[in-house]
């Protein structure tokens, strides 16, 4: 499952300013896969975009992935 996880950190390093401080951490449950997402403070914003729309387009393309996967996956942004 580590796809979703390095797709997920591909996506978050291409947004920020410092990449070097994108986490990302995942946590596998049978059908349904977690991964959380830390960036560094100042680039929060750069993330989640204006009125979400950002973190919106993140968890619909990561949807489309863990689908083609048979899975499900959940996206959290962690300040």
């Amino acid at each position: 499952m580590g796809e979703l996880k390095e797709l997920v950190t591909v996506m978050a390093k291409a947004l920020v300013d410092v990449p070097d401080k994108v986490e990302v951490y995942e946590t596998a449950g049978e059908q349904t896969t977690v991964l959380e997402l830390r960036v560094a403070k100042e680039d929060l914003g750069k993330v989640i975009g204006k009125e979400g729309k950002t973190a919106k387009a993140m968890r619909s393309i990561l949807g489309a992935a863990a689908t083609k996967l048979r899975k499900r996956a959940i996206l959290e942004i962690v300040d």
